[in-house]
């Protein structure tokens, strides 16, 4: 992607995006009410949907927006969701994951925001090309089908602890770039606090080993003939695999629950952290210590390639007045104000076009960290989808493989080739 094609997303001009009162009819004063899922912990933007959805149903009192939080991230939000379809009880709205992608579009029945703008309201037919950019698009797209709108972006930076690399004796000044500089660190932190050096997030995906896999070369997958075929199990796949596992056995790195590492962290025991930029406020909002950013570490040589993370919004309701609404939630929800308000409450760069001189724009210039994600906006590329039944199978071999590989239990090398096999066995 190119970086002023990409950085305009953000800095572009913005149309004003009204979300009037439902002009439905509304059989005795009942308000139409729709379910929206989503994946925001308390420390992960829940308040701040709370806020959105409050505010939403206090100006449209013909609409009822009712939110549900989804544990373990988007798969799990996936896995009900494929439970709630068996028991005809979908949600209106819900945040896919974009590692879900081409699975929600083969596994599920759901209405594209085109076909409900082209039948119900025809003045937004041109809302999605004037609001977005093509390549943004495209991150909620299969074959040109626009699945969902994109809502959340994400790329991973790593927190830096600048107290505990002072007391260190490292020149804060001088922030990692590379990995080789990530272990000479760690391995100085080690020796002079005992603390140790570096956690790589351990959500329920595969977001931040895709970064480290085709950071040093490697790729997850390749499209071909209509499916998705796994080819992580190279040379270069491996050797980023195992440098981690390496850190990790030497004990220079922590492998754990997202909230023991996250924890560790905010304790001030642990100097790096590398997650989304979508924990900053939770992070900037906790921690007892100056909080540093910096882009993901490169290999030596190589390109930083990083999935975009995030989710976007599909529709999934059959009814066509919950359709209207979800309509006028979803434009809501990407105007100006509620998404600087998602932004500044989570850390998620937003993906319709802004206003140079809007207030997101100004945040995103001011605050180090969202700088940070910003500048890596031009190195996104697409999060790596599994199509096909059997993707969720496919997606959480992948998740398996990582414990087997940081706990030492395997090298990289065989344990990448296994796991590769067995999902091509699965999608024959």
């Amino acid at each position: 992607m190119k970086n002023n094609i990409l950085k305009g997303a953000i800095l572009g001009s913005l149309l004003f995006m009204g979300c009037g009162k439902d002009e439905q009819k509304v059989t005795s004063n009942k308000p139409i009410e729709i379910e929206y899922w989503h994946v925001a912990s308390e420390s992960f933007g829940g308040g701040t949907i709370k806020e959105l959805v409050k505010n939403f149903n206090e100006n449209n009192p013909d609409i009822k927006v009712i939110e549900k939080f989804n544990p373990d991230m988007y798969k799990g939000l996936t896995q009900n969701l494929q439970v709630a379809v068996a028991a005809r009880k979908k949600p209106a709205i819900v945040q896919m994951g974009y590692s879900y992608l081409n699975y929600a579009n083969d596994n599920f029945d759901y209405v594209t925001v085109q076909e409900i703008v082209n039948n119900f309201f025809p003045e937004d037919k041109e809302y999605l090309n004037k609001n977005f950019l093509p390549n943004i698009l495209e991150l909620g797209q299969v074959n040109g089908k626009q699945v969902g709108i994109p809502y959340s972006i994400s790329n991973p930076i790593m927190y830096i602890n600048s107290d505990l690399m002072k007391e260190a004796g490292i020149d804060i000044t001088n922030t990692p770039k590379d990995w080789e500089t990530v272990r000479k660190y760690s391995e100085i932190i080690k020796e002079k606090t005992g603390n140790m050096g570096l956690f790589v997030q351990e959500y329920a995906d595969n977001w931040a080993q895709q970064a480290l896999i085709e950071g040093n070369g490697g790729k997850i997958l390749i499209e071909k003939d209509g499916k998705t075929i796994p080819t992580f199990a190279s040379k270069e796949s491996s050797e980023a695999y195992q440098y981690l596992a390496d850190m990790v056995q030497d004990n220079l790195a922590l492998h754990a629950s997202n909230d023991e590492g996250f924890q560790t962290f905010l304790n001030g025991k642990l100097g790096m952290v590398i997650t989304t930029i979508g924990k900053r406020d939770n992070f900037e909002s906790t921690a007892k210590f100056k909080i540093i950013g910096e882009k993901f570490p490169i290999f030596n040589g190589k390109e930083r390639k990083l999935p975009a993370g995030g989710n976007m919004l599909m529709v999934m309701t059959d009814n066509t007045d919950e359709q209207k609404a979800s309509w006028k939630f979803m434009k809501y929800l990407l105007e100006e104000e509620a998404s600087e308000k998602w932004t500044k409450g989570t850390g998620y760069l937003p993906s319709a076009i802004q206003n140079e001189n809007s207030g997101i724009a100004k945040f995103l210039k001011e605050n180090q960290l969202m700088n940070v994600a910003s500048e890596q906006l031009a190195d996104m590329g697409k999060w790596a989808s599994f199509s096909g039944t059997n993707a969720l199978r496919a997606e959480q071999l992948l998740i398996d493989v990582r414990d087997v590989i940081l706990s030492g239990e395997k090298k990289a090398e065989q344990a990448l080739l296994e796991v590769e096999q067995k999902i091509m066995n699965l999608i024959k």
